[in-house]
């Protein structure tokens, strides 16, 4: 007989206080409802809307969160560092330099026992100037198939053009590449050819009256005055996004990729 699919509920950027707050209402709800074996919440915005401090990662560990991945804002506070290397369940991109602080991969155990690898990466386009995630990822798949058929993956960057050449490159050699970072979920969630399940950007756990997570009349007064000023995180109601991604746990290819949403009273 067939196995029964392996269900991976992948988030976006959570974002401040009200997204970690969204989360701790409804997350066992959430995982409940869409039968999640696994689930995997992107971070980076965690702490005030940008960065994440080892309080606010433990606050999300302690909900049935079992990995948290990162992007380009994971260093915003340097407490973060000693944190990172002691806490596998946080991980950052892995084509950063020999000797960044954390892990930028690893595999883990589902409470059925199923492994499942995590890679996170960070693109380069209108990024900071990192090493190549393409050679990057090579290089983690080398170990991670050796653990496990399942691998997912997080790709924290900015240019459609380079998540859709992500996912391409890495077709059929993962169960799915899933992308970060805009805070805007796409419409194109797919199979791809190769059996790997694909989607630009999962959207953000955060406020849903404002401009990708914060107050609206900060973001117009930068964009019309063109100086630089402080962003305060929205209020009111709040959107999960993500996506529920199904494999076969036996060749750890995807069987569908769909979008989710939730919207919690503020």
């Amino acid at each position: 007989m067939p196995s029964e699919p392996f269900r991976i509920l992948m988030l976006g950027d959570v974002v401040g206080k009200p997204g970690r707050q969204a989360l701790g209402q409804a997350m066992a709800r959430m995982r409940e409802e869409c039968g999640a074996h696994f689930v995997i919440a992107n971070a980076e915005n965690a702490a005030g809307g940008v960065g994440v401090t080892p309080e606010v990662a433990r606050e999300l560990l302690s909900l049935p969160i079992d990995v948290l991945t990162s992007g380009n804002h994971i260093w915003k506070y340097r407490q973060i560092e000693n944190f990172i290397d002691q806490e596998p369940r946080l991980l950052r991109p892995a084509n950063y330099p020999e000797g960044t602080p954390g892990r930028g991969f690893g595999v883990f155990a589902s409470k059925e026992g199923v492994k499942v690898g995590v890679l996170n990466l960070e693109g380069q386009l209108f990024m900071g100037p990192l090493p190549c995630p393409f050679r990057a990822a090579d290089q983690a798949l080398e170990a991670l198939r050796r653990e496990t058929c399942m691998v997912v993956v997080d790709f924290h960057a900015e240019a459609t053009s380079e998540k859709r050449a992500m996912g391409r490159y890495l077709d059929g050699r993962v169960s799915a590449v899933v992308g970060t970072h805009t805070h805007v979920p796409t419409a194109d969630a797919e199979v791809l050819p190769g059996g790997t399940g694909y989607q630009t950007d999962l959207g953000m756990c955060g406020p849903c009256d404002s401009v990708i997570g914060v107050e609206s009349a900060d973001a117009l007064r930068r964009f019309l005055t063109k100086r630089h000023s402080p962003f305060e995180l929205a209020r009111g109601d709040v959107q999960l996004q993500g996506a529920l991604i199904e494999v076969d746990p036996d060749s750890g290819r995807c069987l569908s990729v769909a979008r989710r949403e939730w919207r919690i009273a503020g």
